[in-house]
């Protein structure tokens, strides 16, 4: 009777471990907009676009890592890819920014990590790019970084983020599904007075408006007024910027990197990076002064990579017409917003620096929100 009783006990005690898992949006019902999402709905649903985290948390104030985006598996530098980045609010440091705007492509994998690791991280994705295979004779080379302040729960001046930790995180990159929340560059950051962190989602077009696929990935550490799918969850759990029960700040930064595989270049990609933006809105964030909300917006389809070096004058591409670009806007918008989202739902209860806690969004108080405001049908 009694190894019955633990034997029951024990199933009880797994149970509830597993009811208490934090899931994604939509595994609680929450669909956010009207298209399809991708497979896996990730970024990685775009062919050929691998993520990589390195989670650094360790002893009682290391709460932080890298998170890096490879637009496709092979040598970036010699294939470069269209792209944009757009600046929501530049109260930010984004290495790389100016060569993107100005010549229209990435050529090295995408960083995010803390606002005081950037120089670090820098360094460390030119030395991986000039050791690469076919890249000996380079003497240039422009790495993107982006950052958020991760510094209320992570010895941020401890600057604890290595090159070898920068290198790591591209070396494991990898397509299929990927890691939310307390990882990666999202290990230590805050969102609407609640543990943000990374989240990702992607939106698949129906044959009819092209087929293609976009997908979005987040480091959310930014404020307002949290809305899930139109519900007002911040204001009914009296927790957002303004309100006089609670002094919670709406500065922080949101990076978010946009992917896809239509056959776009810069200046429309720049015009889907601005529309993340409007996804970043409908969360209820509102790019506060202080906060360094950037957009970096890529494109891989292979036909319209940059090659370093080639014998001919003139590259011929085949680019989707403008009056196609609305439905890779909507899907952009409801990527980036699910993307937010989920970097909420995924996250976890984190204690940092100085003993510093920051607590999880309430996932059972939230659901109760969504159906009472019909996000969720009962």
């Amino acid at each position: 009777m009694k190894i019955l009783f633990l034997l029951l006990l024990m199933v009880s005690i797994t149970s509830q471990a597993w009811s208490q898992q934090r899931k994604r949006a939509r595994e609680y019902g929450v669909k956010i907009g009207v298209l399809p999402t991708g497979e896996l709905n990730a970024i990685t649903d775009v062919a050929g676009v691998q993520v990589g985290h390195v989670t650094l948390q360790e002893e009682d104030n290391i709460r932080t890592g890298v998170t890096a985006v490879l637009p496709h598996s092979g040598n970036v530098f010699q294939d470069k890819v269209p792209a944009a980045v757009y600046v929501g609010n530049g109260f930010g440091k984004l290495a790389g920014a100016t060569q993107v705007q100005e010549l229209g492509n990435i050529e090295t994998p995408v960083i995010l990590t803390n606002t005081l690791s950037v120089g670090t991280a820098l360094n460390a994705v030119v030395g991986y790019t000039l050791q690469q295979p076919g890249n000996e004779n380079v003497q240039s080379v422009n790495a993107v970084v982006g950052e958020t302040n991760d510094g209320y729960l992570n010895d941020i001046r401890g600057r604890h983020v290595s090159e070898a930790h920068v290198v790591k995180a591209i070396q494991e990159a990898k397509s299929g599904p990927v890691a939310e929340g307390n990882v990666g560059a999202g290990t230590g950051t805050v969102a609407f007075g609640f543990k943000g962190g990374i989240g990702t989602s992607s939106r698949k077009l129906p044959e009819t408006m092209g087929g293609y696929t976009v997908g979005v990935l987040v480091q959310t550490n930014f404020g307002g007024v949290l809305q899930v799918n139109g519900a007002p969850v911040g204001v009914e759990l009296k927790q957002y910027y303004g309100s006089q029960h609670i002094k919670d700040s709406a500065d922080g930064s949101c990076m978010i990197i946009v992917a896809t595989d239509a056959p776009v270049v810069a200046r429309n990609l720049e015009r889907m990076a601005k529309r993340a933006i409007m996804g970043m809105a409908k969360t209820g964030g509102i790019a506060s002064n202080g906060s360094g909300d950037y957009v970096v917006a890529f494109s891989s389809h292979p036909e319209l990579r940059v090659p370093y070096t080639s014998q001919e004058r003139i590259q011929t591409v085949t680019l989707l017409r403008d009056d196609e670009m609305s439905p890779l806007f909507m899907a952009v918008i409801e990527a980036t917003e699910e993307a937010i989202i989920n970097s909420l739902f995924k996250a976890e209860t984190s204690e940092g620096k100085e003993q510093h806690v920051v607590e999880a969004l309430p996932l059972d108080k939230v659901t109760k929100i969504l159906k009472q405001y019909r996000v969720i049908r009962k």
